[in-house]
């Protein structure tokens, strides 16, 4: 795995060899918890096993909520009561459910902009990073769907603005806002559809993780330094790597405990929180709440889609151009996709021949200025629609894609990087000191 030399499963014993070599999942398991790592890695790498738990908890509580959740817009919000009032525990299996979405989301964004800062998206991972960011698509649209199930009035209005963003498409838009809507508004057909696509999604996710896990094992992990594992022989490889178990295994549980304890201080003290009061109010058409939010998580994106309005001289323009094709509403859609897109491209855009930031003193700059626009355009994406946030929008989203789109391919020419050291041996000897042992 990873093409570092190391020690393989031996079966030991008939019946062991002959399952071997029928079925090697005995040799899977013991590559994967076996699996040579750099031994220098720090804190930031424990967010893998904080997303398998959240995924695994989301299904679990996503299959007994669905057990006593009923689809139909008479009985949805009624059936929500149900859970939260009448079934045994319901209330902390809804409350794990919707709490483990944000800390699924927390989690996400960390393992996101840590790649980010450590150039994890650079070859040979390119298909890891592309295969992540897959996942990251398909979770924003397990979460939205999700959000709508309760049918309370956040749920309902959220998902007549969404949705009515897919006829903002030129030519094929309404064909494909009826498709998902399953008529001409957001009603019962909808509601299904929300449902079936929310309980088949997360069974896509855990196969695009097994992909992703497998991808990088292909690979081999990056590390703070960028610098790759040498793998002239398996006693070089050893100098610079761990075995994953017992090392990593026990940092990761140890900080998923941690984690959990403030996970659970937060759904048992204040579930709610993260939530909005609005979606306590059944789904009414016709009352309009003040102030249609969606999940904080979505907040960045959603403020990209509100800056581009048709006052913005980019948006006049792309509109004169394409006679009218693309106006207004079209082009925040193309923004919002567009800013996740330029993320996926990451491996492409950045041009520079050193991986982590570490050695980059410029462009660790501009990676804490694009991580403090990140929390800038989450708090806009909850302002009104309104001045002076409409502009302060305007320039969090130019930073976004200029980020992107213009430093990180013009630092890879400008940019002079520190001297990187030669192995992962010797940066694990610089800060670690040659006496200690991995485990330190």
């Amino acid at each position: 795995m990873g093409g570092i030399p190391h020690d393989h499963y031996e079966p030991k014993g008939n019946f062991a060899k002959a399952v071997h070599s029928r079925l090697p999942i005995a040799g899977l398991l013991y590559d994967t918890l076996t699996i040579p790592t750099p031994k220098n890695l720090n804190w930031m790498w424990i967010w893998g096993i904080v997303l398998t738990f959240c995924l695994g908890l989301q299904i679990v509580t996503g299959i007994v909520l669905a057990m006593h959740y009923t689809p139909h817009v008479d009985n949805a919000f009624a059936s929500v009561e149900h859970i939260m009032r009448n079934v045994n525990g319901g209330h902390m299996i809804r409350y794990l459910h919707m709490n483990g979405a944000s800390l699924f989301f927390i989690a996400v964004y960390a393992h996101i902009f840590r790649g980010l800062y450590y150039g994890s998206y650079k070859a040979p991972r390119e298909i890891t990073w592309i295969i992540g960011m897959l996942i990251y698509l398909l979770m924003m649209g397990t979460a939205f769907m999700g959000y709508v199930l309760p049918w309370g009035q956040m749920s309902f209005w959220g998902a007549t603005v969404i949705t009515g963003l897919f006829g903002a498409i030129p030519f094929v838009g309404d064909a494909i806002q009826t498709l998902l809507l399953g008529g001409p508004a957001v009603d019962n057909a909808t509601l299904n559809r929300f449902f079936s696509l929310h309980y088949l999604f997360p069974f896509l996710i855990a196969g695009l993780v097994m992909v992703h896990i497998w991808a990088f094992h292909t690979t081999g992990n990056n590390n703070p330094t960028g610098v790759e594992v040498r793998r002239g022989s398996k006693e070089e490889a050893k100098k610079d790597t761990v075995p994953f178990w017992p090392y990593y295994v026990i940092k990761d549980l140890f900080a998923l405990a941690v984690i959990l304890a403030v996970f659970f201080a937060i759904v048992g003290f204040m579930p709610n929180y993260l939530g909005h009061p609005d979606n306590y109010i059944e789904a009414n058409p016709l009352a309009t709440p003040a102030h249609i939010v969606p999940e904080w998580y979505f907040l960045p994106f959603y403020a990209i889609l509100r800056a581009f309005t048709a006052d913005v001289w980019a948006v006049q323009l792309v509109s004169f151009v394409t006679g009218g094709i693309v106006d207004a509403k079209f082009f925040g859609v193309l923004a919002m996709f567009g800013a996740i897109a330029v993320m996926a491209l990451a491996p492409w855009l950045d041009t520079s021949s050193v991986r982590s930031a570490r050695y980059r003193p410029q462009l660790k700059l501009w990676f804490w200025i694009l991580v403090a626009d990140f929390f800038f355009l989450m708090w806009l994406g909850a302002m009104p629609a309104e001045e002076p946030y409409a502009t302060l929008s305007l320039i969090g989203s130019a930073y976004w894609f200029g980020y992107f789109l213009v430093i990180l391919p013009l630092l890879g020419v400008l940019e002079k990087p520190n001297a990187q050291p030669a192995t992962i041996e010797d940066d694990f000897n610089a800060h670690v000191g040659k006496s200690a042992t991995p485990a330190e």
